[in-house]
């Protein structure tokens, strides 16, 4: 009977990474969806020019906007309300999203569903985390978020693939739809659909015990209530900075730094994502293999952070270069990136069960929308030229990265079942 159990205890939690990974999977694909299409889907609607880099920056900003605003509110809602309700109801948002963001035909409306879809993708990988981190035993759950990252940074690639042939996947259909409007709704199927497959799913045996407590639940302000917590809050949160360095600089910004760089042949933003994503993928892996071979995840950051170093200054200061190795850049570059599953892991680990979903939804979501800052530093030293603008930005993110990580305490072997009460 006993063994019975066991098996049916690992069947639940395999479903669990399942639904984690397909549904960070589509949060990916949303993500990246917008910085593929983003210029075709502009022109569609009838920017130009200086009209159209403006609102490529400035939509790109409202999803980050949405990010932070959903961040605090899906936590929150994790920690009072339960994980499971969560991660179901980030998916339904940013699915509505996807589709109504397929029928945009003006700015404004274009705005307000990229709100709305970084609102929705905000809650989806933090309650994915922290389900499988307090389902499983503590020797293993690193496996469990490596398979959720991993799965999960190939929606990056889908999005590319489906954002550039999504006019034909209309033809095939019947559909009269331009590509980017069926790559839109494509993101929004696949969530709903995804939905119908939650069948499974359970809820977090920690939170089940902590409903029945009298202890305080998802309170933000508690974070900050001593010196200690609110290091190592701030501490979490500078780890995953140089991630959105690279992702947000060097790749989405791709198109104007390979003009300093000297690529031989045209950089189109969106292949430099998908290769990025696909190293990502590699990387996430890696780094989950190698955490739970050194019984460590401090360790394989400091390892990551200086690959990163080092592939940042190849990327920046290889001059001449052809496409394809550009191409190869991108990928090594996502690779270097690939402690974003131990980031966001590390993070979950480092405090009690009545904060820990709203420590693992903001923190990740304060590093995407600390984005705009980066970016902002980025284009305000563009004018001294693009490889010291990178490598001022880059310095600072990765420094307070590897600072951060000294900082905090190692969770490999951490028990997580108890509260914050201080």
């Amino acid at each position: 009977m006993k063994e019975k159990n066991n098996n049916q205890n690992k069947k639940s939690i395999w479903g669990l990474i399942i639904v984690a990974s397909l549904g960070y999977f589509v949060d990916i694909y949303d993500l990246v969806l917008f910085n593929v299409v983003k210029k075709e889907s502009l022109e569609s609607i009838g920017l130009s020019g200086a009209m159209l880099e403006q609102y490529d920056v400035s939509l790109f900003n409202w999803q980050m906007t949405g990010m932070l605003i959903g961040g605090l509110l899906w936590g929150i809602l994790g920690d009072k309300r339960g994980r499971i309700q969560v991660l179901f109801g980030s998916i339904l948002l940013y699915s509505i999203a996807n589709i109504a963001n397929a029928f945009v035909d003006n700015t404004t409306t274009y705005a307000l569903w990229r709100l709305v879809a970084g609102i929705g993708l905000a809650g989806e990988l933090g309650a994915g985390i922290t389900l499988v981190v307090e389902s499983m035993e503590k020797e293993k759950r690193g496996y469990g978020t490596m398979i959720i990252v991993t799965f999960g940074a190939l929606g990056g690639v889908a999005a590319r693939i489906v954002g550039g042939k999504g006019a034909d996947l209309a033809q095939t259909l019947g559909w009269n739809l331009e590509g980017w409007r069926m790559a839109y709704i494509v993101g929004g199927v696949l969530g709903i659909i995804l939905l119908m497959l939650r069948a499974g799913a359970f809820e977090s045996g920690m939170f089940k015990q902590m409903k029945e407590s009298s202890v305080s639940k998802g309170n933000f302000l508690s974070l900050f209530k001593t010196k200690e917590r609110v290091l190592k809050y701030l501490a979490c949160i500078a780890i995953g900075l140089p991630v959105w360095f690279v992702v947000g600089v060097l790749i989405n910004q791709s198109h104007k730094i390979a003009p300093y760089i000297g690529v031989i042949g045209e950089v189109k933003v969106g292949d430099s994502v998908m290769w990025s994503y696909v190293g990502l993928s590699v990387g996430d892996l890696l780094s989950g293999v190698l955490s739970q071979w050194l019984k460590s995840r401090r360790k394989v950051v400091f390892i990551y952070l200086g690959f990163l170093s080092v592939t940042v200054g190849i990327y920046l200061f290889n001059h001449q270069i052809s496409i394809n190795t550009f191409h190869l850049m991108c990928m090594l570059l996502g690779a270097s990136t690939g402690f974003w599953a131990l980031f966001v892991t590390i993070a979950s680990e480092q405090f009690g069960t009545n904060l820990r979903s709203t420590v693992a939804n903001t923190v990740p979501n304060f590093v995407r929308g600390a984005t705009v800052l980066i970016t902002m530093g980025f284009v305000s030293l563009l004018p001294y030229g693009a490889g010291i603008a990178c490598s001022i930005v880059g310095a600072i993110c990765i420094g307070l990265s590897f600072i951060a990580t000294w900082y905090v305490k190692e969770t490999f072997h951490k028990e997580l079942d108890y509260f914050e009460t201080s």
